[in-house]
């Protein structure tokens, strides 16, 4: 049987306070980091390297997206490849870290900043709108409205029309 004092101490560390998301975001984790694709993940993304972001990164692209333009997820991936001499940017991590990115924003908008990630911008592939941004569809649809994109439903998901048409070379 625990003692008082046992009891104690596992409540302090059941107690630790969760990080914010921006300490998330600058939470590198050693990364970036370039790895040989496993075997088992061979049959999904080929042979090659993938490079695993830092959070920091993919942030700092979501970033330089202009109002009125656009950029995937894909993108963004293709860029982290190019940028780390890797076949493929990790596709799991980087929307990972977009999210963070987006979430990190909205705690500046909350501490009264402007100058935030336009994380509005970063669509999934096909220019489908990410439902797991701050807010969700109705607050991306309001923020991408605004800056002069139409949204259309394509089944269950919502798209900006033509976005091709708006996407960002960086």
């Amino acid at each position: 049987m625990k003692s008082g004092s046992e009891k104690l101490e596992g409540k302090k560390k059941r107690k630790r306070k969760t990080k914010s998301w921006r300490e998330k975001l600058e939470d590198s984790k050693d990364l970036p980091k370039v790895v040989e694709i496993s075997e088992k993940m061979r049959k999904r993304w080929g042979e090659g390297t993938v490079v695993i972001p830092a959070p920091k990164e993919v942030d700092e692209i979501m970033r330089k997206v202009p109002e009125g333009k656009l950029i995937t997820i894909n993108q963004i991936r293709e860029k982290l490849a190019r940028k780390h001499s890797a076949t493929i940017g990790c596709p799991i991590t980087t929307g990972i870290f977009a999210w963070i990115a987006a979430h990190a924003a909205e705690e500046e908008v909350k501490e009264g900043k402007k100058d935030i990630t336009p994380y509005w911008r970063t669509l999934k592939a096909g220019g489908v709108i990410n439902e797991k941004y701050p807010g969700g569809i109705e607050a991306q649809i309001k923020l991408l409205e605004k800056e002069g994109h139409e949204i259309v439903k394509k089944g269950k998901k919502y798209v900006v029309k033509d976005f091709e048409k708006f996407l960002v070379e960086l």
